[in-house]
């Protein structure tokens, strides 16, 4: 792979610093509230692969926001190379890129993911779905890449996150992070069993999500 063809992640404190000032003043302009539901608390040595949902232009926003309200580890995100280009910046917050088109491309982007996750501290934001999809809780469909990470990085904690925005209570939206636990790897040496485990883990997750949105018992507190 050409160096000129993978974007590496740069991160710059004072560009994090920021960037954080402005997601949290376009959250509070474009969202009534961002509520979030936490079961995973990372602990200082923590090393975290958080997967996602990926539903709207918003949610490459969300793992920033996250980490910096609360989860604070030193984070990276798997982006795709095309949106790399165009908003190159992202890269000075820990993005780096991914070819989903060219599988050498993609495998030197999910080796440089597993040697982020190396030291104490640190964490991943992946959407394993690989593009936009409607909130489809029944069948989540994963491209391969977070098993194969999951199972090169058997001492990093996976947590799944559901990601909801909704207008069902006000006209100005409404977006809903639920944190997930961290999922009990039942074979961590076979990819495809756990690739099949965390479609499964985010499946039921979403759909707790979305009977607490509809059902309008959901306990979650206010992010922003």
């Amino acid at each position: 792979m050409k160096s000129e063809d993978f974007i590496k992640a740069q991160e710059s404190r004072w560009f994090i610093l920021m960037f954080d000032l402005y997601v949290r003043s376009l959250f509070f302009r474009r969202f009534k509230r961002v509520w979030i539901q936490q079961s995973y608390h990372p602990l200082s040595d923590s090393r975290t692969i958080y997967y996602l949902n990926h539903t709207s232009w918003w949610d490459g926003l969300i793992p920033f926001l996250l980490n910096r309200k609360r989860f604070r580890q030193k984070a990276r995100a798997m982006m795709e190379d095309k949106q790399m280009k165009e908003h190159r910046f992202f890269r000075k917050i820990g993005a780096f890129s991914v070819n989903l088109d060219q599988k050498k491309a993609m495998i030197a982007s999910l080796r440089y993911a597993v040697d982020s996750l190396q030291e104490p501290g640190r964490s991943l934001f992946i959407f394993p779905e690989g593009k936009i999809n409607p909130f489809t809780p029944e069948k989540p469909d994963f491209q391969k890449g977070l098993s194969w990470i999951a199972s090169k990085c058997p001492d990093a904690d996976v947590v799944p996150v559901g990601v909801f925005i909704s207008n069902q209570r006000h006209d100005k939206p409404e977006c809903y992070l639920k944190v997930g636990q961290k999922v009990s790897i039942d074979n961590p040496e076979n990819s495809e069993m756990i690739h099949q485990q965390l479609e499964s883990e985010m499946g039921t997750l979403l759909t707790e999500l979305r009977s607490e949105m509809e059902a309008e018992t959901f306990h979650f507190k206010k992010l922003l």
